[in-house]
């Protein structure tokens, strides 16, 4: 959807990336998700899930922060293990 570089700037929406996080954006927002379904948030800035792990998505829970579980095979060797 393109902008019309003339509209005021109250109607426009900052949205800032964080890599490997979540999105941020200035509210309020309505989130249509793929369902159809409408989320609405009226607080001041929103983080939007992108890894969709969160508990509470489409709102970002910092579900992305934890690690995920290794393997055994992918372990690394604790130091004072045997080779």
């Amino acid at each position: 959807m393109p902008n019309d570089p003339h509209a005021p700037d109250a109607e426009v929406r900052r949205v800032c990336l964080e890599r490997g996080g979540p999105v941020l954006v200035e509210g309020p927002v309505e989130v249509v998700l793929d369902d159809g379904t409408v989320a609405r948030s009226d607080r001041f800035a929103v983080a939007l899930c992108t890894c969709r792990r969160s508990r509470t998505y489409p709102w970002c829970d910092t579900s992305h922060r934890r690690r995920e579980h290794r393997g055994p095979e992918e372990r690394t060797p604790a130091e004072g293990d045997r080779p």
